[in-house]
């Protein structure tokens, strides 16, 4: 499995190398610092050597990092970030994750269908928090089927790995709840607790780049930083670290420095969590909406309500829209289940043309498909849903 992942990776990494030559884009593998005057310096990895570029715009797109905490060393094999936790040639036999969010999600879903017993420890007392409340019970509850529960509420206070004089060696988490301090056992640790905006050593103090006092690049809604003729895009400025947000924001970027107009709506960039069920969503949460006071209207309906779910076997979850009380507009779609990833795309299109709640309730949705759930969810913002009893 390990040896697919890595030959999909490197078709893809070789496919964007095509791209450079193809399109007279060259490249240089390196650690790059923004001077002055629109200069970078590039120091290149195979030989340590410096070169100075100059040009007349700059695009920043640095990233992010995982988030390390304290009393927790990452170590590459027994503790380990992300990047990690996909190098393992085996299934742990117990796998611990701190934080229960969407990386941590994602990947213990993922040794967890492959035989690990995962434990989830999250700091945080609601599960899911980012995610509509109705879509994070529902997949609360499907995971607690799979044996994927989190202990919500629970701070990890430190983590060592055992010298393994006696057996193997694992790894020795201590934690803290309500119930006090406690020591956990597991054979792997990977530690999830989200990511930082990878800025250390990218900027000259004279770069005119200014940072925000979260670490990120200060960039306007065009993505202009606070010097002329250089740009920021992607996990190291504001807004969600999503690869597909940092793609259309460098596309807008390069639109803008081409003359064109160009702009990023943040409102519907589409979230998903690879996890199985899948999770995605678009706009507002119905918790977001109640503390913005927007008075607002809600439908749903479940994928055990339709034909192709059950065909496939794979009918557990929901989909959830929400939409303005009075215009009708839609503010927000959110969705648990089978494809999520792929169905949100349709409401996202709505949502972009300005779409009302009645236009997906109106089109017409081919059957038998699991598109269908989100036609009825429209459906039942007034109680119109026609395969179930409102």
């Amino acid at each position: 499995m390990i040896g697919r992942k890595e030959g999909i990776v490197k078709k893809l990494t070789a496919g964007v190398a095509g791209l450079f030559k193809a399109n007279k884009v060259r490249s240089y593998h390196g650690h790059g610092k923004l001077l002055a005057g629109k200069k970078v310096e590039i120091t290149l990895h195979d030989s340590n050597e410096s070169e100075i570029l100059e040009a007349k715009y700059v695009i920043l797109a640095s990233g992010s990092l995982p988030i390390a905490i304290p009393n927790v060393e990452y170590d590459g094999e027994y503790i380990v970030d992300s990047a990690g936790a996909l190098e393992f040639d085996e299934a742990p036999a117990r796998l611990g994750v701190i934080g229960a969010g969407v990386i941590g999600l994602e990947l213990g879903s993922v040794w967890q269908r492959l035989g690990s017993d995962v434990t989830l420890l999250e700091a945080l007392p609601d599960f899911l928090p980012v995610a509509d409340k109705d879509i994070a019970r529902a997949a609360a509850r499907e995971f607690k089927k799979q044996g994927l529960t989190p202990r919500l509420g629970t701070l990890v206070k430190s983590a060592e790995v055992g010298d393994g004089k006696a057996k193997k060696r694992e790894v020795l988490v201590t934690v803290e709840d309500k119930d006090g301090e406690s020591q956990l056992t597991f054979d792997r640790l990977l530690v999830a607790v989200g990511r930082y905006a990878s800025t250390g050593g990218l900027l000259a103090d004279d770069s005119g780049v200014a940072l925000t006092d979260r670490g990120q690049i200060q960039v306007d809604d065009n993505s202009h930083t606070t010097a002329d003729g250089v740009w920021a895009i992607g996990d190291c400025v504001r807004g969600p670290m999503l690869a597909h947000k940092a793609s259309e924001e460098g596309i807008a970027v390069a639109e803008i420095i081409a003359g064109l107009a160009a702009h990023i709506h943040f409102d519907t960039v589409p979230w998903v969590i690879y996890t199985d069920p899948e999770i995605a969503w678009v706009g507002k949460t119905e918790q977001e909406l109640t503390a913005e006071g927007v008075d607002f209207k809600a439908g749903s309906f479940p994928f055990a309500a339709t034909g192709r779910g059950l065909a496939l076997g794979n009918a557990n979850g929901m989909v959830k829209v929400l939409a303005d009380a009075e215009t009708d507009k839609i503010l927000g779609v959110h969705i648990v289940g089978p494809s999520a990833s792929e169905l949100i795309a349709e409401c996202v299109v709505a949502m972009e043309f300005h779409g009302s709640a009645e236009d997906l309730a109106r089109i017409v949705h081919a059957h038998p498909t699991l598109s269908e759930a989100v036609h009825e969810a429209a459906l039942n913002l007034d109680g119109r849903a026609i395969h179930r009893v409102n």
